[in-house]
């Protein structure tokens, strides 16, 4: 599912061996993951409580730097991100911007093309290694 550039895949796999999956595809791309963020483990660090919702964090800088040289503000939206999350029925999901929208977001053109092309398609190997299951 899409919505305004989120693009939403429902995984085969519970929440753990769905993030598990996903760190792995990632660094299989050859990418880095640089941080994640647990904001379960967070929310309740406060008392609160929210179902396991983890950002991933991730990219290299030869993808990435080449649109930021053609709008230093999609930094904002770079590295790339993954959020692992379960709904209120157990199911568990992975969710992350389209980078077709984000070039549409930033006005990048047809400058961007071979680079957002090249994201689109990690992206979508890394969901589906992510999410499916394969037996």
């Amino acid at each position: 599912m899409s919505d305004a550039g989120l693009i939403t895949v429902g995984s085969h796999w519970s929440f753990g061996e769905t993030v598990g999956r996903c760190v792995a595809a990632i660094e299989a791309h050859g990418l880095s993951v640089f941080a994640r963020v647990d904001h379960a483990k967070n929310a309740a660090s406060v008392g609160m409580a929210l179902r396991p919702t983890e950002l991933l964090i991730f990219g290299n800088p030869k993808g990435g730097t080449p649109l930021m040289q053609l709008d230093q503000t999609i930094g904002i939206d770079l590295p790339l991100k993954a959020l692992v999350w379960q709904d209120e029925t157990g199911k568990t999901w992975l969710s992350y911007n389209d980078p077709s929208w984000l070039a549409i977001r930033y006005g990048l053109g047809h400058d961007a093309e071979t680079t957002v092309k090249a994201m689109t398609a990690a992206l979508r190997s890394i969901t589906l290694s992510a999410t499916e299951s394969h037996e």
